[in-house]
């Protein structure tokens, strides 16, 4: 046990250049909510429904972060700072992270309906500050969820989602092949497809702007200019 704690915590230290140490480590609140969620998940899962959520209760209160004793979550997982909701079936898988102000949400809350709501997040997933991955979605293993996104729709494996709606962007192979990446967005526009889609847009433009160049001099090229003489008999007329 004291071994998956230390390897635990040298898995958050890897993906956290802040901390000097595991002990400063073990103050963080989303490392508590892990903690306290365990105990809650285990007692949900014996149907001591009222005492797993009295626990979940409790480490909202002390950490911030609400996290349904009915999910499910994996090793390694890391909230960094907090503030994050996770939904009743909400399934996350090993190594993932989440930044502050995230929501694992559920779709047709109030329909009465159970089954599955919330979304699945596989292995290695980064989800930035802000973003909302709504419903039961599955985010595929390594993709990267961008500050402030919405996801409402699956995420193919390896994927970086950006927007709102989120959309995929097209991010070259030395990023991709990165083993973390904070945020989970690239800082630099050229990887925005919205900049993209202008520096097209202007490449476009450019390009139809020496075109009729050329057309206008071939014209003035093949149609000689009138003689003066003619052209001040024309005024007089």
């Amino acid at each position: 046990m004291f071994g998956s704690l230390i390897a635990y915590l040298d898995s958050i230290k890897a993906r956290d250049p802040a901390p000097r140490s595991r002990a400063e480590i073990l103050l963080y609140p989303g490392v508590w909510s892990v903690f306290w969620h365990r105990i809650a998940h285990t007692l949900f899962n014996a149907r001591l429904f009222f005492l797993a959520r009295a626990v979940n209760h409790l480490s909202r209160f002390l950490t911030g972060n609400d996290i349904h004793p009915g999910a499910k979550i994996g090793h390694n997982f890391f909230i960094d700072h907090g503030f994050v909701i996770v939904g009743e079936t909400a399934e996350i898988g090993d190594n993932v992270t989440i930044y502050q102000n995230v929501t694992l949400g559920g779709t047709d809350p109030a329909n009465g309906i159970g089954g599955k709501r919330h979304p699945t997040l596989h292995d290695g997933v980064i989800v930035g500050s802000g973003a909302q991955v709504l419903g039961p979605v599955t985010v595929g293993a390594r993709a990267r969820i961008g500050a402030n996104a919405v996801v409402t729709k699956d995420v193919p494996e390896g994927a970086t989602m950006v927007g709102i709606p989120a959309r995929q962007m097209l991010v070259d192979v030395t990023a991709y092949q990165r083993e973390f990446l904070p945020y989970g967005t690239p800082c630099s526009e050229a990887f925005d497809p919205a900049t993209q889609k202008l520096e097209l847009l202007q490449c476009e433009v450019e390009t139809l702007r020496k075109r009729l160049g050329e057309l206008v001099a071939e014209h003035e090229a093949a149609v000689p200019p009138a003689p003066i003489g003619k052209v001040k008999e024309r005024g007089r007329a």
